[in-house]
């Protein structure tokens, strides 16, 4: 019995080794679940660019738009696991769907997927109309809780990390009395926004940069770990007195569950490399975006904590689907 099952072993591994010597031998396909031009997109083709040499494919970007991002990611979760189809993910989208979208959607993100590496993270930062009498995230707290329902905070959809964002606000001020006035797109928030119809938004930063720095948003605080270096007089969230307070916008790269691990390490670690060149990370960051590899394994550990934090959230605010 023994004899048997090491001789096993021994094929499976002949074959993983077969198998990771052919690939890839055609063109691999990177998923955007989204119209072209938005940051998934943008992302996937500088990471489609920068991999087609090192694999000696072509690295072809195909969007698939849908539901939010599921119809997109649940293709590619269907797909045969030969590597060969992968998908170019907004998971902080993806990790609030799983609870916002639990009846209806139609994929696992933990189980039906396997993470090869997390790619960008694109930071939020907390903007203000300038006629609102606010400096800091703590003023911002205090008129909040001072003129409950009065202050506005624009959102670009029930399931979008702004969205998340606000609502952790809302949780971490002790149950802030906030209007959430829901659009359908950035664009339409920041219009209203700058012209006053609403006052607040936590926003990402290439969608409100512009308005920034053009004095027509004030800028109270960017949600990351360490100021950024497209704000870089605009203080984090733990320097306005708010630590904790972390939230991204995080893509990053998956394949079918069942994709052999001797391939999932081959494109972990190509991706990894392409991630790590300046002129990736210049194209990223012109992008308004940080170019941000991992190993499979962080990346795993990464949409899990994700999921469980949002989760809370959404349960908390008793959000629901648009």
């Amino acid at each position: 019995m023994k004899t048997i099952r090491a001789i096993a072993g021994a094929l499976l591994c002949l074959a993983a080794g077969h198998a990771l010597a052919q690939y890839p031998n055609k063109p691999i396909k990177l998923v955007v679940p989204y119209v072209p031009g938005g940051a998934t997109d943008v992302i996937g083709r500088v990471l489609a660019q920068a991999l087609t040499g090192p694999l000696g494919q072509q690295v072809i970007v195909e969007n698939k738009a849908g539901a939010g991002g599921n119809l997109g990611a649940e293709s590619v979760a269907k797909s045969p696991p030969d590597g060969y189809t992968l998908l170019m993910g907004a998971m902080t989208s993806h990790s609030i769907m799983v609870t916002l979208e639990k009846d209806t959607i139609r994929y696992n993100l933990e189980k039906d997927l396997v993470p090869i590496s997390m790619a960008g993270s694109v930071p939020l930062v907390w903007v203000v109309n300038p006629a609102l009498p606010v400096k800091n995230m703590q003023e911002l707290v205090a008129y909040a809780k001072a003129n409950p329902n009065k202050l506005t905070y624009a959102s670009s959809g029930a399931g979008a990390p702004q969205r998340m964002c606000a609502e952790l606000l809302r949780k971490m001020g002790g149950g802030l009395d906030m209007v959430h006035v829901p659009y359908k797109g950035s664009g339409a928030a920041m219009t209203d926004l700058v012209s006053g119809q609403v006052t607040t938004m936590c926003e990402t930063v290439p969608a409100s940069i512009g308005f920034i720095k053009a004095g027509r948003l004030r800028a109270l605080a960017v949600t990351t770990p360490q100021r950024i270096s497209m704000l870089p007089d605009v203080p984090t969230t733990a320097e306005a007195g708010m630590p904790g307070y972390e939230v991204a916008s995080n893509f990053g790269v998956a394949a079918p569950a069942g994709t052999p691990k001797a391939i999932i390490d081959k494109l972990s670690a190509e991706i990894q490399k392409a991630l790590a060149r300046p002129e990736v990370q210049e194209q990223m960051l012109a992008q308004g975006a940080y170019a941000t590899p991992t190993t499979p394994e962080q990346a795993a550990a990464r949409i899990h904590k994700e999921i469980e934090m949002w989760a809370k959230v959404i349960k908390d605010a008793n959000i629901k689907a648009d």
